[in-house]
């Protein structure tokens, strides 16, 4: 594992190691102005952009440009720095991710992915695993404590909640609830985003189902969950494919369960043609936090704590806003000031996020085991 700095990480551009959040720390105590410790940061950033730019490359994986904005966001990227960035596999899941890893671990080329983003339980166990190398953003005290790896190996990037997207030029009843989806109105209509064995977004999706049917988050919900679908896909409600703004708009999957903010998305997307309409369960409302961490094997690390700066900054956290997605240091930034009026404007009603149920990482990781251990068994439909 390539080792990094305990806020910053290394900077391999010859001997010199720096550390911009301690740079930052001593300047103040130093000097006592907010002039040197910018001065201190933008040093030290340079010293950072010089590195990833001798490398040259970054690579993505599992990034969608409709998901959170992330087509504009490496696109920003792209433009600040002026290194070429490799995108693999945006349809992957988050096992896939990490798959990627392990098989690519003496691999310096393109295939080699240098970033993640994964949902939340992935991340503790690809730290375990010994996939992941820490790494601490200059503006890693803004990030909550409660989504982030005490030594850096793995952030929460951003969240959204658990909502239902629907076709109105096929389905014409609007669900409310889950409950609903059982109902003879949407015989072959529902569909999940992903594979519930592997995509963390259907293994929520699972869950939140779970949560809505009277289970406690963990392994309960993920029973009651699959006991949901087991009857969906008994009343031919359940369509086992994979959920798109594609396949949404061409009426083979009319409603998907999916993220707030990824239906969003394919909404404005279409355009209105279909027309969609999204949801968000009244039952529960699930939060799901994904998160980011840089490969222990990635062949351009530079290029990729770069990365991470960029995404933690201001113009990163807006243009995942900007697709939907509460950044990590929305909080902070809204006490700011620094969220545009219009962005914040566009988000759908509080109330639909004010009764977010969090569940913890004990709670994820039980209720993955419970999914993605019995899918087969108990709904028996293969998600292509």
């Amino acid at each position: 594992m390539r080792a990094a700095g305990s806020i910053m990480g290394s900077l391999k551009d010859g001997q010199t190691t720096m550390n911009l959040r301690s740079v930052l720390t001593a300047s103040v105590l130093l000097a006592g102005t907010a002039l040197v410790s910018q001065a201190s940061y933008a040093a030290a950033l340079d010293d950072l952009i010089a590195a990833a730019k001798k490398e040259g490359e970054l690579t993505v994986i599992a990034l969608p440009h409709d998901w959170c904005g992330y087509g504009k966001v490496i696109d920003g990227f792209k433009k600040k720095y002026g290194l070429k960035v490799n995108e693999l596999n945006p349809d992957a899941g988050s096992a896939d991710e990490i798959e990627a890893i392990k098989a690519n671990k003496g691999n310096t080329g393109p295939q080699a992915p240098d970033v993640i983003d994964v949902g939340l339980a992935f991340g503790p166990s690809a730290k375990k695993d010994g996939l992941t190398q820490p790494y601490k953003v200059a503006t890693w005290a803004e990030i909550p404590d409660n989504v982030k790896d005490p030594e850096g190996h793995w952030y929460g990037d951003y969240y959204g909640v658990m909502a239902i997207g629907i076709n109105k030029d096929l389905i014409k009843t609007t669900p409310a609830d889950w409950s609903d989806l059982l109902k003879p109105d949407f015989k072959n209509a529902v569909a999940l985003p992903g594979d519930p064995r592997a995509s963390n977004q259907a293994i929520l999706a699972v869950m939140s189902a779970g949560i809505a049917g009277g289970g406690k988050p963990g392994a309960e919900s993920g029973a009651k969950g699959l006991e949901f679908f087991a009857e969906l896909n008994k009343r031919g409600n359940f369509v086992p494919v994979t959920g798109k703004s594609g396949t949404v708009a061409q009426g083979q999957t009319p409603v998907v369960v999916a993220w707030d903010y990824n239906l969003l998305s394919w909404r404005d997307s279409l355009k209105g043609n279909p027309p969609i309409e999204v949801v968000i369960p009244k039952s529960s409302s699930l939060a799901g936090v994904y998160v980011q961490a840089i490969s222990a094997y990635a062949p351009h690390p530079n290029a990729a704590k770069l990365w991470m700066e960029y995404l933690y900054s201001d113009e990163g956290q807006l243009g995942w806003l900007a697709g939907y997605c509460h950044p990590a240091r929305f909080n902070a930034m809204v006490a700011a000031g620094k969220v545009p009026k219009d962005l914040l404007d566009k988000l759908p009603p509080a109330e639909g996020y004010a009764k977010a149920i969090f569940p913890t990482l004990e709670e994820q990781e039980a209720n993955k085991a419970a999914v993605t251990g019995n899918w087969d068994k108990v709904v028996g439909a293969a998600v292509k």
